[in-house]
């Protein structure tokens, strides 16, 4: 079984399957909270899912084209704080690391999420650290 890219491990620090962890996001399922969005819109560039990605992106911010960029290769996701502001909006800290023409660098972020009245979890956008 495929470990998610996302880097979720279950209760004795085992990687969680991406059947078992994105994977559902991904498919069509509204995910629970911020964070899990965050995690599978990371998993979504990990798997150049650009669908995802725009669907998952506030339409008031939303770019014409979310395509991930084939050079970069994702490295891994640490998320430093899920912070819930009240019932409609979160904020997620993360530092993505990635490596691109075989230079390492990092993306971190405060990521800004709302929750619409349809139930679903949307990115709107972050502030770069």
């Amino acid at each position: 079984m495929k470990p998610c890219p996302c880097g979720r491990t279950d209760r004795r620090g085992r990687p969680l399957p991406l059947g078992e962890c994105c994977g559902r996001w991904l498919a069509g399922a509204p995910a629970l909270d911020a964070e899990a969005l965050m995690r599978s819109r990371y998993t979504a560039y990990v798997l150049g899912d650009e669908a995802y990605l725009l669907a998952t992106w506030h339409p008031d911010t939303r770019p014409a084209d979310a395509s991930p960029d084939p050079a970069v290769k994702w490295l891994g996701l640490d998320v430093r704080d899920h912070r819930v502001l009240d019932g409609s909006h979160a904020e997620v800290e993360f530092v993505a690391r990635y490596r691109v023409q075989g230079r390492g660098a990092r993306l971190h972020e405060r990521s800004r999420f709302v929750r619409e009245d349809d139930g679903r979890w949307y990115y709107v956008d972050g502030d770069i650290r």
